[in-house]
């Protein structure tokens, strides 16, 4: 089968402008953090889910926020707290009395974008019902389900510190995450035009949209005709076969740090990811550098290191990073 690559990108460069006006639109609020941005919009455009972590005040809430404004979406934001119920969550029955029966209402995740704000506070039975509108998208009240927007986002923020009175998610809901990014420190500079901008006692002026989210529905169609050539997917597949047999592909030394590899969905998920970083970049087709550069955040939480790793104080980035420099290129 021919694929008209030009003309796959052509489509892309004028469906993707809106790419650069919407990090142009955070830059005026936000300082640094593009990467985040690129990250969501990236889970915007494959129907993921992304898991940040990252110490408290780095601005992951506003920069959430602040792009929900420039997509037009309904956002909510939900702290996890250990008292927190399913039904807190997705709704409940109420029972009127008048009438005699029962109308359901609904929870706030029925948005478009959901930030779920320390999500290992609360208890598995939340983390259960969440699972279910990651995974269904569509959530069960009183017996029967509903259906979530097409366009529907969970990005979910761990605290990195204060671990007591945690509830960590299981390997399973992690793997259902389809990235985990880690937000670190702004720079010298960033952070002193950081305090230029926000230290003043007024209230931040919101965004105006820019795009709707029936639009980025729409472009995942065009995310999926993106060219995958098959030495791509090989490398794709020699990436994450070497996180479960990395002796085979050349890292010996590896093994003994590594307890569990990455599952199946690494592989989907890169595949997904990558196409998108190429329609970021206004691309039809996928090159190499689009998959090295976001394999570590699809693959971080979906390797488990060793009692041994642990021991030596190596990270699994630090294995990534092994992996992703190594591995041959096509």
């Amino acid at each position: 089968m021919t694929v008209d690559i030009a003309s796959i990108t052509a489509e892309v460069q004028k469906e993707s402008a809106f790419v650069r006006q919407i990090l142009t639109a955070i830059e005026t609020a936000i300082v640094g953090q593009r990467f985040l941005v690129e990250r969501i919009l990236v889970a915007l455009l494959t129907n993921g889910h992304l898991l940040i972590e990252g110490v408290p005040g780095l601005a992951k809430t506003k920069v959430v926020k602040s792009l929900a404004n420039l997509i037009d979406a309904r956002f909510q934001r939900i702290q996890f707290t250990p008292d927190l119920l399913p039904a807190d969550l997705v709704g409940t029955l109420i029972y009127n009395p008048r009438e005699g029966v029962f109308t359901t209402r609904k929870g706030p995740i029925f948005a478009n974008v959901v930030l779920a704000d320390e999500i290992n506070r609360a208890p598995a039975k939340v983390h259960s019902a969440l699972l279910e509108a990651m995974e269904e998208r569509q959530v069960t009240i009183g017996g029967t389900s509903y259906p979530l927007e097409d366009l529907f986002l969970v990005l979910a923020t761990q605290n990195p510190i204060e671990q007591e009175g945690t509830y960590p998610l299981p390997e399973a809901q992690m793997d259902r995450f389809m990235m985990k990014i880690a937000i670190t420190y702004p720079s010298r500079d960033e952070e002193r035009e950081i305090m230029r901008r926000v230290a003043h006692t007024g209230g931040t002026k919101a965004l105006t949209p820019l795009i709707h989210p029936d639009d980025i529905v729409r472009m995942r169609a065009l995310v999926d005709a993106i060219y995958l050539d098959e030495k791509i997917e090989k490398y794709i597949i020699d990436l994450v076969f070497a996180t479960r047999e990395p002796a085979r592909y050349g890292f010996a030394d590896l093994g003994r740090f590594i307890t569990y590899g990455a599952s199946p969905r690494a592989s989907i998920n890169l595949v997904l990811a990558a196409r998108a970083m190429a329609f970021l970049r206004g691309r039809g087709y996928v090159v190499p550098a689009d998959v090295k550069d976001i394999a570590p955040d699809v693959l971080r939480h979906r390797i488990i290191p060793s009692y041994e790793a642990d021991a030596e104080g190596i990270t699994v980035d630090w294995i990534l990073d092994r992996l992703v420099a190594e591995t041959e290129v096509p």
